[in-house]
């Protein structure tokens, strides 16, 4: 499978779009361009769920199913990702570069996060193995969550927003 390129803006990520589409030979539906949409415009991992609700202020007709297909194509298709993480709904991700995840076990935002070039080295595996593919998630606690849970008053809510992780990727 061909490696996808990263999708830097909004604007050259709807022109990947249409060839990925048209290369898999896969129709340009509204119902596709909106759900993709959705994705670039936000890219936090939102679930089918969420993407469903930020889709039909747009579109009002779209139907959950549509665009649970919408984003199954586009999976197969490597427009986007499939983020699982535990138990919870899977997530979709925009970010096509190479990287992990974060999952704050305690608001349950998922961020990215990038890898050193080295990545490979980090690993010990057995004589003859090759990696084709991995999926890498750190759990722990955000900064707003670990600043918050130092503080005896902390209670457990997800109100607290967090920065477009795509903006700037947590790296060590």
């Amino acid at each position: 499978m061909k490696k996808p390129a990263a999708i830097p803006s909004n604007e050259s990520a709807m022109g990947h779009y249409a060839s990925a589409m048209v290369q898999g030979g896969l129709r340009l539906t509204p119902q596709r361009r909106q759900v993709y949409e959705v994705l670039m415009d936000k890219r936090d991992h939102p679930t089918a769920t969420e993407v469903f609700i930020r889709a039909q202020k747009q579109m009002p007709s779209i139907s959950l199913a549509t665009v649970y297909n919408c984003l199954e194509t586009m999976v197969g298709s490597g427009l986007v990702k499939a983020v699982h993480v535990d138990r919870e709904p899977t997530r979709f991700c925009a970010n096509l570069q190479e990287h992990g995840h974060f999952h704050c076990t305690e608001c349950g935002h998922v961020s990215d996060i990038g890898f050193s070039h080295t990545r490979e080295k980090g690993w010990k595996l057995p004589s003859g193995f090759l990696v084709t593919q991995h999926d890498v998630t750190l759990r722990g606690l955000c900064a707003d969550c670990g600043t918050s849970s130092k503080n005896t008053n902390h209670s457990k809510s997800k109100s607290h927003s967090h920065t477009n992780s795509n903006d700037k990727p947590l790296t060590q």
